[in-house]
């Protein structure tokens, strides 16, 4: 028996689906998306499950120069077979293990309240580093975790800038080599205030 929530689940995709192939080659803004949608807050996810469960190849900013955040446009109507989408088990579990269990964008941690959306627990998926449609691979060197918020619709919108306690944090999370270039970045940056913490 389909419950509400499928029905409505359901019920959005299909809408944005039908508008997206109605409108291949225009490039639609997330306004229009969520009004499309029945105004259901989860439309991003709707839009990101077209993406990779259904082959639909719906760029966004990050996939082209061009378009803005908060644009989307379906590039073409014909879906990329399961084939070609399809990450394992193993791959996901080596990714979300080796980043720590932590988006690799803003640093939510899986399970927790979200620290850009406390009324939401953050929840995982693997993003790909290089878009597929740039040339990227599903190899797990070209994958990160990535929370719901950084890749659905909030991912347009320009994070608050982290605090002291956050951002330190972040770099204790990063790897070795990360956080030396972090540090090259702050050496480049202050260079005179630099030279008073050395010996």
């Amino acid at each position: 028996m389909m419950t509400k929530q499928h029905k409505l689940k359901g019920g959005a995709r299909a809408l944005l689906r039908a508008h997206f192939l109605a409108n291949v080659g225009k490039i639609m803004d997330s306004h229009e998306l969520r009004a499309v949608s029945g105004d259901i807050s989860e439309w991003a996810r709707r839009v990101r499950e077209l993406r990779t469960e259904e082959g639909y190849r719906i760029l966004t900013h990050n996939d082209r120069s061009d378009l803005k955040p908060g644009q989307y446009l379906l590039e073409t109507a014909k879906p990329q077979p399961a084939f070609e989408r399809a990450i394992s088990k193993e791959t996901r579990a080596l990714v979300l293990d080796r980043n720590g269990f932590t988006c690799q964008m803003c640093g939510a941690v899986a399970g927790e309240p979200h620290p850009y959306d406390p009324t939401r627990k953050t929840r995982l998926h693997l993003g790909h580093i290089i878009d597929k449609s740039m040339g990227g691979t599903d190899d797990a060197t070209n994958l990160r975790a990535i929370c719901s918020v950084c890749n659905e619709g909030a991912a347009n919108l320009t994070l608050p800038r982290p605090d002291l306690l956050k951002l330190l944090t972040q770099i204790r999370r990063a790897t070795s080599a990360d956080q030396l270039e972090a540090l090259r970045w702050l050496i480049t940056k202050f260079p005179k205030q630099t030279r008073e913490f050395l010996p």
